[in-house]
């Protein structure tokens, strides 16, 4: 059974940066794609970036030119590197990768 386990949250001043890594372990991870998404409560989890296998990437809007996704395939890493942090990026950040989720880990922005 894949497993995704992130780390790298935490809490930032408003404007800091931050990686986020997550690493697949266990099973046979068909890791074509890759990503990132967040949730804060009480609204739906949305993208903030996708890495395709063949090298394309997707980000949401509200994190373009500020957020860059990378992978290391042969690792089965992912990983999310933030810059300009703002506190509407507070949310919980969860690794996505065949079909499976990571339990997730906070971002904190403080004004």
């Amino acid at each position: 059974q894949v497993r995704l386990e992130e780390s790298g949250g935490g809490l930032v001043q408003n404007g800091g940066s931050l990686r986020l890594s997550c690493v697949a372990s266990g099973g046979v991870f068909r890791g074509n794609n890759m990503g990132w998404y967040r949730q804060t409560e009480g609204k739906q989890r949305e993208l903030v970036a996708l890495s395709y296998d063949n090298g394309n990437t997707l980000y949401g809007d509200s994190v373009k030119g500020r957020f860059t996704i990378s992978r290391d395939k042969a690792k089965n890493m992912v990983f999310l590197q933030m810059n300009s942090l703002k506190p509407e990026d507070t949310a919980v950040y969860y690794c996505w990768g065949s079909n499976t989720w990571g339990q997730g880990t906070q971002v904190t922005v403080s004004t």
